[in-house]
């Protein structure tokens, strides 16, 4: 049982840390939307320096992320970040461009142009959401992968785990439910990225085109993500026999892990209540800027919460397609007991880090984003 409380601890953990990238992925957002809030080089410099500030702290949560999974559940690690690997690897190539974008655009000698690397971060702030959001889909869609802990001993091929298929992860594309989740995902980051930008730079134009895009982007959102919501509370999941450890299909699996684990339920229908408020105030009301925080916060939520009852209550929390009993749970791919308890001594150093990168932010933000920065800031 001391075991087991580890175990959940860190899926919490790792749960807590793809909440908060999910919700750092506002800068992608304002990215892709850079041309449509701005209407000049001016005011997409504004836009491009208010992101240029944060891309850092984004792509930080994302190794950290994976990090925390790499530590906790090695298992999932070497299976979908070694099996699926396509995914991951056009993840992280968009975050590399990305990071030259911001550096390089208006550098001197630039031999592609700014309005080139200006569109490579619309590209990341498509592709790099998108693709996150079928990656998570997988986790209740299930992915194509073996498991056979016995090739441990084999001194030729010590493989545990192995892809069931020559795609490497792009066959999760071919599922219409994950490029609906997808979807989500990607207009949740246009929304956030819009509120933020909304809240972080003094443009009036800026200001009242936002709010018509938040519009424009709130709708195929809702859509989206409803239909994802019902379909996840809906569908039959994926159970773990807590005797003889076989998974089995539970129908209506993730409906009853709310109404059995009801306490995320309740976090589930706060994080909605407090997005739909900070997006429709922002649209209704003219003077409010700092809808980005409640629906911030009703991000992590919500997010949080789907991935916490994916996870816990005896669920597979990564399905195999190819071969249902390759299904992963905390309890059959996480790290030894001594590992897990160690790292549990580290993680309690993560409040103050938290604390570091609030007041980081705080400090960063307390001024607006003006035309006069231009001439100060390096983007």
């Amino acid at each position: 049982m001391y075991y087991e409380f580890f175990q959940h601890y860190w899926w919490f953990i790792v749960s807590l840390l793809g909440a908060l990238l999910v919700f750092m992925m506002f800068v992608q957002g304002a990215n892709s939307v850079m041309f449509s809030l701005s209407s000049n080089d001016e005011e997409r410099r504004m836009i491009i320096n208010s992101t240029g500030r944060k891309w850092e702290l984004t792509f930080t949560t994302l190794v950290t992320f994976g990090g925390a999974f790499f530590a906790s559940f090695p298992l999932f690690y070497s299976t979908s970040f070694g099996g699926a690997y396509w995914v991951w690897m056009i993840i992280l190539f968009t975050f590399v461009v990305q990071a030259v974008s911001y550096e390089f655009q208006n550098k001197l000698g630039n031999l592609l142009g700014t309005r080139t690397f200006q569109w490579f971060l619309v590209i990341n702030g498509i592709v790099g959401p998108l693709l996150l959001g079928v990656a998570v889909s997988t986790f209740f869609t299930g992915a194509n992968f073996i498991i056979d802990k016995s090739n441990i001993f084999n001194g030729a091929s010590p493989i545990i785990s192995r892809w069931a298929n020559a795609s490497h992860g792009l066959d999760a594309l071919l599922n219409g439910w994950n490029i609906i989740f997808g979807l989500a995902v990607f207009f949740l980051a246009r929304i956030l990225g819009i509120l933020y930008i909304i809240n972080n730079v003094d443009s009036e134009n800026i200001r009242s085109r936002g709010s018509v895009r938040l519009v424009g982007n709130a709708v195929p959102f809702l859509v989206f993500f409803i239909v994802s919501l019902a379909h996840i509370l809906l569908q039959d999941g994926y159970a773990t026999d807590t005797i003889y450890e076989t998974i089995y299909m539970q129908p209506y699996k993730y409906f009853n892990n709310f109404v059995e684990m009801w306490p995320l339920a309740v976090t589930l229908l706060a994080g909605v209540a407090l997005f739909i408020y900070g997006s429709a105030k922002t649209i209704f009301t003219d003077y409010y800027t700092k809808g980005i925080w409640p629906a911030g916060i009703g991000t992590v939520l919500v997010v949080l919460s789907l991935l916490l009852c994916v996870g816990w209550n005896y669920t597979a929390y990564y399905p195999s397609n190819a071969d249902l009993q390759s299904s992963l749970t905390i309890f059959n791919s996480s790290s030894s007991e001594f590992t897990l308890k160690v790292m549990s001594v580290v993680s309690l150093l993560v409040p103050f880090v938290v604390a570091y990168i609030a007041y980081v932010w705080h400090v960063m933000d307390k001024k607006k984003i003006t035309k006069e920065d231009l001439r100060e800031e390096a983007y």
